[in-house]
């Protein structure tokens, strides 16, 4: 990989893991927050900002298709893991793996 690539990956990386984070703080506190204690608030916070951060990194794998060359089987891993919990993490391992 060369630097822009580097570069490229890390972006990728970083709104992964952002969006992973914002994607299990909506499952594991939200939501609970929300059918348990009636409070809404918190979907409505971390809900918009999941969304942000989705659509961000669905922006990023479009980059990764063009400036990393990743085929449609790579960007469709990619999407599937940014709907698994966790799985933006296991792909972070993987494009890391890559960067080496």
């Amino acid at each position: 990989m060369n630097q822009e690539q580097i570069k490229t990956s890390k972006q990728i990386r970083s709104i992964g893991i952002a969006e992973g984070i914002s994607y299990l703080i909506l499952l594991s506190i939200a939501m609970p927050l929300k059918y348990l204690a009636n409070i809404t608030e918190a979907v409505k916070i971390f809900g918009w900002l999941h969304g942000v951060l989705f659509v961000a990194f669905i922006w990023a794998i479009f980059q990764g298709k063009t400036k990393l060359n990743w085929s449609l089987q790579v960007m469709a891993t990619a999407f599937i893991a940014s709907l698994i919990p966790f799985g933006t993490f296991w792909l972070d391992k993987k494009l890391k793996a890559e960067e080496k």
